[in-house]
């Protein structure tokens, strides 16, 4: 496999908990944020449609709850200019702190980053504009995170909820590694309490959540070639420590998985998706 991010699992210890979200599956700190910036390339052309779509302007105070390594988070700083204001919140604070430091060495002036855990969080009528991408899916209980938002937003104010539908995950030719990968990754949510295939749950959960207005639109990114191609053999690897901890895979196995996944992915001759991806905006009254 020719991505920088590969490594065997004989080289990982299985880890349960460490965190503030413990049932949050995908391997944290410097390797996660990797991970995250090869996934904010990847989403960047769909994502950036979507928050055009959803009305982000100049001037607006955001919040970009689970930011990860700060990605987005200086974009919408970019995007809403010197006048406006954003906060990237995460619970991985060695993210954080890597996001902080990328928005020094950027001079990126109206972002600030903080820790923070989603599941206490709790602010009322503070944003004009609240992004999240890829967080409810790993979220025991997404509808409290959505009502959480909805407290959160101003009158009139706008959420922007990008997850995943991972049955919905898209390659030719079939591949057994492709197939490993997607039972893996839904089989570990499913034991951490998450939901993989939440997706098209959305638009009626943030309906249930209180928003009066909600729309959606459906995206997915797909590869031939290229950086953005590694993706899903690299998520593999990063989601290896909980498929060991919940005794989903042997090591044996999963390395086994991993390096023919890696060599499905390099064949030129093969194509990989993303999952499924669900843009849900809904509108505070």
């Amino acid at each position: 496999m020719s991505s920088i991010f590969w490594t065997r699992t004989s080289n990982i210890e299985p880890e349960i908990g460490g965190s503030a979200v413990k049932h949050y599956i995908i391997r944290g700190g410097v390797e996660g944020k990797k991970r995250l910036e090869l996934l904010g390339r990847a989403m960047w052309p769909t994502t950036s449609r979507a928050l055009e779509w959803a009305g982000l302007s100049r001037g607006m105070t955001c919040l970009d709850l689970g930011c990860g390594g700060g990605d987005v988070t200086y974009e919408l700083a970019r995007l809403v200019g010197p006048e406006g204001r954003v906060i990237g919140v995460d619970y991985d604070e060695v993210k954080v702190d890597l996001a902080r430091k990328g928005a020094s060495e950027r001079g990126v002036r109206n972002a600030e980053f903080r820790t923070l855990d989603v599941l206490t969080w709790d602010e009322a009528s503070r944003y004009d504009f609240i992004y999240c991408r890829f967080l409810l899916t790993h979220l025991k209980d997404p509808l409290d995170a959505l009502r959480r938002i909805l407290r959160a937003l101003r009158p009139g104010g706008v959420a922007l909820v990008e997850d995943i539908d991972f049955t919905g995950s898209v390659n030719h030719p079939p591949s057994a590694a492709m197939d490993t990968y997607v039972r893996l990754y839904r089989a570990a949510a499913a034991r951490r309490g998450c939901d993989a295939d939440i997706g098209p749950k959305l638009y009626v959960m943030l309906r249930d959540a209180g928003f009066p207005s909600v729309e959606f639109e459906i995206v997915q990114p797909a590869f031939a070639s290229g950086e953005c191609k590694q993706l899903a053999a690299i998520t593999l690897v990063n989601i290896a420590d909980t498929v060991l901890a919940e005794g989903l895979a042997s090591r044996e196995d999963l390395d086994d998985a991993i390096e023919e996944f890696g060599r499905y992915t390099d064949d030129d001759r093969t194509i990989i998706s993303a999952p499924r991806v669900f843009q849900v905006k809904g509108r505070r009254a």
